[in-house]
């Protein structure tokens, strides 16, 4: 049955289901088109039949499970869908994202049921996640909506966000002990949502800026993402005039490539945070669409990624 809603009934029991295999030609690792950084980036993990991404900054602090998932080893079927989607929203089978669901649950090492949602649209807005959120958005219905950034103490909490191409946030505080996952678009990055998540770990937890690691997931480099003149103008309001060229840059059709991963490591910088604790992706989900999602690739009709993070119990 097709479900458009955000979330559907609980999770059923049962065992696993076998993953479906990766055959090796899908995901070559010299069919993937990275790109260099001079920050810590990101790891490919193939040991299991759910290929997944995390940060080796992120791993090398021991305490934290972070995991990106990519659009292989799942059940859903269709050109756009296919087949890692893990999305309610996007007119999918319900049955075949729980089972996606489970499975990169499995992979990763987590309980699905463990999972806590966002509710995206764009805002700025960050939410406090507490144990009786657990489940919000995959076993019950999530009680919040405009929530695109999730924080929290709770050993055991999985903070999800989706995307694909927007900007997934990774903040991860050793010191507190305390996490936050946050989504920012061009929007949100205009906003300064990865600011804002800072200023509420230091207000509700005492994070300090520079104890914090912060990860700037796979999303749309600056080479993939054309934008119109009123997009460029909320940043030259938002950012300072001396970053605006590491930012933007003008072509010759009136339109702008926009770079959103250095937008968001200013934002960092801003919040405080030093850059030996800055990872950056190297990593595009448009020109890596056969792995990972694209909105700009595919159209309106493509599966949704997503992100993961928790503090390990």
């Amino acid at each position: 049955m097709k479900n458009n809603k955000e979330m559907g009934s609980a999770l059923p029991g049962g065992s696993l289901a076998s993953p479906v295999k990766i055959t090796p030609e899908k995901i070559t690792p010299a069919k993937i088109i990275w790109k260099k950084t001079d920050a810590p980036s990101i790891k490919l993990h193939l040991e299991s039949a759910v290929p997944f991404l995390s940060f080796e900054a992120l791993d090398s602090l021991g305490m934290f499970m972070n995991a990106f998932s990519t659009r292989l080893g799942g059940v859903s079927t269709g050109d756009e869908m296919a087949s890692m989607n893990l999305s309610f929203a996007r007119g999918d089978d319900e049955e075949s994202v729980r089972e996606n669901f489970r499975r990169m649950a499995h992979s990763a090492g987590f309980a699905p049921e463990d999972i806590v949602m966002a509710a995206q649209t764009h805002t700025a807005n960050v939410r406090i996640v507490t144990e009786e959120d657990r489940g919000n958005g995959i076993t019950r219905p999530k009680p919040y909506t405009d929530v695109d950034g999730l924080i929290t103490n709770v050993p055991g909490l999985v903070l999800c966000t989706s995307y694909a191409d927007c900007v997934p946030l990774f903040f991860a505080d050793p010191v507190k002990k305390v996490i936050a996952l946050s989504h920012s678009g061009w929007k949100g990055t205009q906003k300064k949502i990865g600011k804002v998540t800072v200023e509420a770990m230091t207000k509700a937890f005492g994070s300090r800026p520079e104890d914090i690691y912060a990860a700037i997931g796979p999303s749309i480099c600056q080479d993939c993402y054309e934008v119109s003149e009123d997009v460029i103008d909320a940043f030259r309001q938002a950012f300072a005039r001396d970053i605006w060229e590491k930012i933007f840059y003008a072509k010759e059709n009136g339109r702008y490539q926009l770079n959103l991963w250095e937008a968001n490591r200013e934002v960092f910088r801003e919040a405080g945070i030093t850059d030996a604790h800055i990872s950056l992706p190297n990593l595009c989900t448009r020109c890596n669409s056969a792995l990972l999602y694209s909105h700009r690739a595919a159209g309106e009709n493509e599966g949704r990624l997503a992100a993961f993070l928790s503090i390990r119990s």
